[in-house]
């Protein structure tokens, strides 16, 4: 049993920065996730398919595991490859009627756009769009237009929870219930926020749900979850179907002649993408790092990169970096993003930070700072101290 410790890294010896800032990207295996893993790796190299039972097991539990971080039924849950598979599996199944009408948003990352548009060129869908980055600016003039939008008919909304580059959170009780006032479906990537800020998915009206277990989930790559709320199931087609999509996929293995059937019911919602063989090594890396989680608690977790960003956001600012982090704590996520000084830009200062052993990223123009709870507070005088080092060399290298 490995317990974790918030702000320590002793889950992760092997971590050779000193400062691991890039959660938001790809979070480093614990001992916890490698030890499962291998242990997933060497019970099939001793018992072959013998050991596919246990993995079954582990799936169902991870599925309970998830829903629980989400405030969900496990019925409702599904496993899933990664974020862009859920997308893509809802984009597919939908019902869609030509002329409905999607409601996008600029600056999101593209996995929550991409399928949308290609739904949109098959079935003749009109895409709406709103930037997402005026909802940190003014957030009420923004829920207004939203609010505009869904009253001229909207079908489907789709957003991300937390938006990658800037780290604002976006406000989702307002969403759901402008949503559920106009009748249209909520759709939401999770990615930069299951696992590091809590998310009660049931009760914020949220229909559909995907989200990638390799960030703030901190599991392995190639793994993921995918909701489908129990009022949207029926409705689903099943255009992902495969053989384990049936009820009861594995009984003509089993029960002998006149089980093999091609006609058996597929199960509605999100199981039916499901399909075939699974990741079991990622599954099982997955269940460790969502245990690990769970003993600490999404709300402990989410308190405590609070405070590493109340410690630095000031240190930032008096040297000339300008903050995206919203004043409303309800607009906060994990993601602490600044606007440098200078005219090195967010790539720049990434690389030589990196060069001081400070692991952050630049997407889309931002410095993004994504701690996690192995990070301790203290951490932050080492991060200031490179910046402070940088700065008096004359700024980051072009």
């Amino acid at each position: 049993m490995h317990t974790p410790r918030l702000g320590q890294r002793d889950l992760f010896p092997a971590l050779e920065v000193d400062v691991y800032l890039n959660h938001a990207a790809i979070s480093p295996p614990s001992v916890a996730v490698r030890a499962e893993v291998l242990a997933c790796l060497d019970g099939y190299s001793r018992q072959g398919v013998a050991w596919f039972s246990r993995a079954s097991e582990r799936r169902q539990r991870l599925r309970a595991a998830l829903a629980g971080l989400m405030g969900v039924d496990a019925a409702h849950v599904a496993l899933v490859p990664n974020t862009s598979a859920g997308v893509v599996d809802i984009a597919l199944c939908l019902p869609w009627q030509p002329g409905d009408r999607i409601l996008l948003f600029r600056g999101e990352f593209p996995t929550n756009i991409t399928p949308w548009q290609v739904a949109a060129a098959r079935h003749g869908l009109e895409l709406v769009w709103m930037d997402a980055d005026d909802f940190r600016l003014d957030r009420d003039r923004a829920l207004k237009e939203l609010a505009r939008h869904l009253a001229a008919g909207i079908r489907l909304v789709a957003v991300s929870v937390v938006q990658f580059s800037t780290g604002q959170r976006m406000p989702m009780a307002a969403f759901g219930a402008l949503c559920e006032k106009y009748g249209a479906e909520l759709f939401v990537d999770a990615i930069q926020c299951l696992g590091g800020a809590p998310l009660d998915v049931a009760g914020l009206g949220i229909h559909y749900l995907s989200a990638g277990g390799h960030k703030w989930l901190m599991g392995p790559e190639g793994t993921g979850v995918l909701y489908v709320a129990p009022q949207c199931a029926a409705a689903l087609r099943p255009e992902v179907a495969a053989w384990l999509s049936h009820e009861s996929p594995f009984e003509f293995l089993f029960k002998g002649p006149g089980h093999l059937v091609y006609d058996r019911s597929i199960v509605a919602g999100a199981r039916l993408v499901e399909g075939g063989a699974f990741n079991v090594l990622g599954v099982a890396g997955l269940e460790a790092s969502v245990g690990l989680i769970s003993q600490l608690g999404v709300e402990h977790i989410y308190a405590h990169v609070q405070a590493w960003h109340d410690a630095i956001e000031p240190e930032l600012a008096a040297r000339g970096f300008v903050s995206g982090r919203m004043a409303d704590p309800d607009g906060r996520s994990g993601i602490l993003s600044t606007q440098p000084p200078g005219t090195a830009g967010a790539a720049a200062w990434a690389r030589a930070l990196a060069d001081h052993g400070v692991s952050c990223a630049s997407p889309d123009g931002w410095l993004r700072m994504a701690p996690h709870w192995p990070n301790a507070i203290a951490e932050t005088t080492r991060v200031v101290a490179a910046i402070d080092s940088i700065l008096a060399a004359g700024g980051p290298p072009a």
